[in-house]
């Protein structure tokens, strides 16, 4: 009987090591592919950012001509830089399951770079130091709140409803202060933003963590976990950005 439990002692000790190197594989990928995605939009963003601040203080551009700056940006065509990321973001899930996991990686990267178009206007906005500085205190941050998220022992599943009915509402301001152009309002809308995106970070980190652990013993779950996985780098990826975005209108420094 002692030999018996030692073994079952020994056997669950083995699982528990796997799951826990099969976990630790799922967050480095997802943290990875959130990474690229990162560079991609950085990359992007910098380069067409460049142009459009060169163009507007009618300096030679390096990259994209006049013509094209002013179909991105001043046309019909701004539109769609502006709203084919949020397009992208709604059409996501569908993708992820139509496309093969490569495919939707390849998504989720393109989706990257047209985010990247998207953003490049801040480098017209705010100095490119003032960029550099909020964007490594915002990964400094996420990095904080997403371990916090990973370790902590509190079940952080209530928070979901309340976070995305915050960030509905800060969205509906936003979109009524384009018409009111309210400094008091985008004051309170990014304050109150970076509170939800940074609860987001810690939510969303335990969710792709409990997630893992649901799907792990399903027969195919190996396959479901890495379609999740780009989905989870996709959520961090947005909560990432959007905490950027927050902090960059409080504290940025602009032009």
């Amino acid at each position: 009987m002692t030999e018996f439990n030692t073994v079952r002692r020994a056997g669950a000790g083995v699982r528990s090591a796997e799951i826990d190197a099969g976990l630790r594989a799922h967050m480095n990928k997802v943290y990875g592919l959130m990474s690229v995605g990162l560079v991609v939009t950085g990359i992007v963003s910098y380069f067409v950012g460049m142009d459009l601040s060169a163009a507007v203080h009618g300096e030679p551009t390096r990259f994209l001509s006049y013509g094209v700056i002013n179909a991105m940006f001043t046309s019909p065509l701004m539109y769609l830089v502006m709203f084919a990321p949020l397009i992208m973001v709604f059409m996501f899930g569908a993708a992820v399951n139509r496309l093969s996991q490569a495919g939707a990686q390849m998504f989720f990267y393109v989706f990257s770079a047209l985010m990247g178009l998207s953003l490049s206007s801040i480098f017209v906005v705010y100095t490119g130091f003032s960029i550099a500085q909020i964007f490594f205190i915002t990964a400094i941050a996420f990095s904080s709140l997403s371990l916090w998220g990973y370790t902590t022992k509190k079940d952080l599943t209530g928070w979901g409803s309340f976070l995305i009915m915050g960030v509905v509402g800060i969205l509906v301001a936003s979109i009524v202060n384009i018409w009111l152009a309210s400094p008091a309002i985008m004051f309170a809308v990014s304050a109150l933003g970076v509170l939800l995106f940074a609860g987001l970070t810690a939510y969303d980190t335990q969710k792709i963590k409990s997630m893992y652990l649901q799907v792990r013993s399903h027969p195919d779950g190996e396959a479901i976990a890495g379609k999740m996985a780009i989905h989870g780098a996709l959520s961090l990826y947005l909560d990432f950005i959007n905490l950027f975005l927050m902090l960059l209108r409080l504290f940025g420094n602009r032009n």
